[in-house]
Formats: structure tokens, C-alpha cells, sequence
């Protein structure tokens, strides 16, 4: 993906409790969303109403400005289930309710519980430096970084890319089933070609900004410390103690399975190109919002980590002062104005004073969002359809699905 679009991507799961912005393509036609309708007793969780099925299937309804061709959408509360869709505007079809979807950085939250999984069977330490399990893969000119450092976004690597020219649009979608190795993507980014190799951007564990290139080499880390794949300890690990049985992880394989969201485009001409297969990287998965919605639930209760290491998860890096760390000078993605991830997921509070837990995601074509308050009393995970490369922010659908939830009477 083009360097820029990547670092804006990154802006996330914040976006849902600000105001959201659009502006870009319009989709050829906007459909009403279909209600699936709440389900069992309606009891809310604390502080929240219960679940208003009309004001949710209208909050992701496709509207002109939202850069988008459609969205499904899955949000629980004690006691309550909803789940919609809309048409495809392109395909003028319905978008079922268990229809796949790329999942983008939520695999980041993936490859944490993995890295945290080893850690707790001592089979690494978080506080050792990367270079001490993978030695010479970062130049010299890196201090020594610890895995700890890598998921928390402290390591003060540049981004995957950094530095790379931009290409233009119709290039990313002639290129799109491109597919990279950990290994390329770090080398490429560590030591490019043709250009100066990019150098620290700050010193490790004193700043946080989102990175990329941290979790390809927590990645690669993870296949060193195991002598297996990515996708092998995933599944192991991950996939099949849940039954997360509609969640791949593709690898170079760029099909998508059946049904599916599909995802779009727009080219230089005003076209809009389906680019739903794609190629990637090994970390790249594909999954429901069913099987997300079980994931996050099944983490949360601490069914994949002992709590010390699930308490990872939910610690944002502080300075000796005890106070978040500062984020880097440009980063934009934490509304505190401080360090917001711990490892693998990212705080967001809002304006009821509860605090969501999770993860988005941006591939070509996709804009996807994985919460969960951490007592589990809101989950929520949606995927939109996109049609315009610089989706970058939240897309307008995940602020109305959240505002819908959080005041239907006022949605």
C-alpha cells in the first residue's frame, strides 16, 4: 500500500469518538441497511441503553460523501445482539450477514496475543532486544529495541516504506496482488535501494507512534522463536482453540472465500475496480464479524493469555513520572494527546467516561473496526466497503454506529 495512505490509515479506532470526516468519490448508488433486529432480553450493559435495531440500520445505511459502496456491521450488549448490512452499491446485492472481509492491522491484535502466548511460556522476553533474538537484522544504527517495544509501538522504527516515492493510483491497483516476505518488506524498508536508509525517528520507549514495520518483525520474530509460519502458529494458536473457523490467514493465496464484502477503488479515470482479491504480506488474515466478535470476547475473558500477559494488552507505556508517554511530533491517531496502545490494541474514551478496547484496519477496498469495552458490556465490529485509496480516517458509518449505540434517541 502507498507509504502515506498507510501512516494516515493508522488515525483508527480514535476517529470513533471524534466527528467523522469524508470526502472523495461517490459511489454510483446508496441502499438502506438491513436490520437484522436485537435479540434475547433487552438488558444494556452499565451506563448504556439497550439496543436500538432502527437506529442502528440506519446509522450504516450508505450515505453520498462516505467514500463507500457498503458495510455490515455486529454489536452486542449483555443479553443483546444486532447485525446489518446494506447493499453493494456496484453489485446492487445484498452484503450477508456472515460475509468475509480483510481485516487489515486487526491481525496486529492476532500477532500480539501470539508474541504474548511465547513470552508466557518463556520462550521469549519482552524486555530482551529484538536484535538479541534476530541479530543483524536492523543496521547499526538502531539502539537495541525490545519485543516489548515492537507491539507497543515505542520501537522508534520508521514506518514500512518510509520514504518510498508516491505511486500513483492506478499503479496500486495494477499492483495489487503484489506480494511481499516479512523479510522483503524489512529489508526494503531498513536498507532501501536508491534512496538514504532511514534511521531512528526517536529513541526506543520514549515516544509512541503507530508502526507498521515494528509487527513484520514481531512477525518474522515469531517464526524464528518457532521454526513455523505465521499463518501455522496463528491457526494453532489462535484459530482453532476458538473455532474461528471463518478466519484464514491467506498468505499468497490473493482468493477471497464465499461469500465476501467486496472491496473497490476508484482509478484515475473515475472507474471503480473491484481489488477484493489482493496480495500482501503473511500476516494478512481474512475473517466475519461473527468470528471477530467471538475472538475479542474470548481474549477479554482471558481465554488465550494468563491475565499478567492479557494485562500487556491494556498497558500504555508510561515516562518514570508515571504519566503516558508522549507521542511523536505528527501522530494523530490517540484523541488524548498521549500514548494510547498497549500491545496490539488501542484505547479510546468516550464521552460517557467508558474506555474501548481494539483495533482497525484498512486494506485496498476495506475499512474495518474490531472493540470492546474491557468488561465486555459493548462489543461492536464492522467492515465498510470502500471505494477511495486515501480512506484514511474512520469512515463516517463507524461514528454513527457508535453514536447509535451510545444515544439511539438522538441518532
Amino acid at each position: 500500500m502507498n507509504t502515506r495512505i498507510r501512516r494516515i490509515a493508522t488515525l483508527g479506532l480514535a476517529g470513533l469518538a471524534l466527528a467523522a470526516t469524508t470526502a472523495g468519490t461517490t459511489v454510483p448508488a446508496f441502499a438502506a441497511s438491513q436490520p437484522a433486529g436485537a435479540v434475547s432480553s433487552p438488558t444494556a450493559g452499565p451506563g448504556l441503553p439497550p439496543l436500538d435495531p432502527a437506529a442502528l440500520s440506519a446509522a450504516i445505511a450508505t450515505r453520498p460523501g462516505d467514500d463507500a459502496a457498503g458495510a455490515i456491521a455486529r454489536v452486542g450488549e449483555p443479553g443483546q445482539l444486532w447485525q446489518g448490512s446494506t447493499v453493494d452499491a456496484v453489485t446492487g446485492k445484498q452484503i450477508p450477514l456472515n460475509a468475509h472481509f480483510r481485516i487489515g492491522s486487526i491481525a496486529k491484535t492476532f500477532e500480539a496475543t501470539v508474541i504474548l502466548q511465547l513470552a508466557a511460556e518463556g520462550r521469549l522476553d519482552l524486555d530482551q532486544p529484538v536484535q538479541s533474538y534476530l541479530p543483524g537484522l536492523l543496521p547499526d544504527t538502531f539502539d537495541p529495541i525490545t519485543v516489548r517495544q515492537l507491539i507497543n509501538m515505542t520501537s522508534g522504527l520508521p514506518d514500512v516504506g518510509q520514504g518510498a516515492p508516491e505511486k500513483p493510483i492506478d499503479d496500486e491497483i495494477a499492483d495489487r496482488y503484489d506480494y511481499r516476505s516479512f523479510d522483503e518488506i524489512i529489508q526494503s524498508t531498513l536498507r532501501p535501494e536508491h534512496r538514504p536508509w532511514p534511521g531512528p525517528r526517536f529513541a526506543p520507549g520514549t515516544k509512541q507512534e503507530y508502526n507498521s514495520l515494528g509487527f513484520r518483525i514481531a512477525g518474522k520474530l515469531i517464526e524464528e522463536i518457532t521454526g513455523n509460519s505465521f499463518k501455522d502458529e496463528v491457526t494453532d494458536r489462535i484459530l482453532n482453540p476458538m473455532h474461528l473457523n471463518q478466519t484464514s490467514v491467506p498468505e499468497d493465496d490473493s482468493r477471497m472465500p464465499r461469500p465476501y464484502v467486496h472491496g473497490y477503488l476508484t482509478d484515475s479515470k473515475g472507474g471503480v475496480v473491484d481489488v477484493s482479491e489482493q496480495g500482501g504480506n503473511p500476516s494478512n488474515m481474512i475473517s466475519t464479524p461473527a468470528d471477530l466478535d467471538h475472538f475479542i470476547t474470548g481474549l477479554f475473558k482471558g481465554q488465550l493469555l494468563p491475565a499478567a500477559h492479557l494485562e500487556e494488552m491494556f498497558t500504555v507505556p508510561k515516562d518514570s513520572a508515571g504519566k503516558p508517554l508522549p507521542l511523536n511530533a505528527g501522530t494523530g491517531e490517540c484523541v488524548t494527546g498521549v500514548a494510547c496502545y498497549g500491545a496490539g490494541l488501542m484505547s479510546s474514551p468516550l464521552p460517557n467516561g467508558t474506555v474501548l478496547w481494539g483495533k482497525t484496519g484498512h486494506d485496498f477496498g476495506y475499512s474495518d473496526g474490531m472493540f470492546a469495552t474491557r468488561d465486555l458490556s459493548l462489543r461492536g465490529v464492522y467492515s465498510v466497503s470502500t471505494t477511495n485509496w486515501a480512506f484514511g480516517r474512520s469512515p463516517a458509518l463507524a461514528q454513527r454506529l457508535l453514536l447509535a449505540t451510545l444515544n439511539p434517541a438522538k441518532h
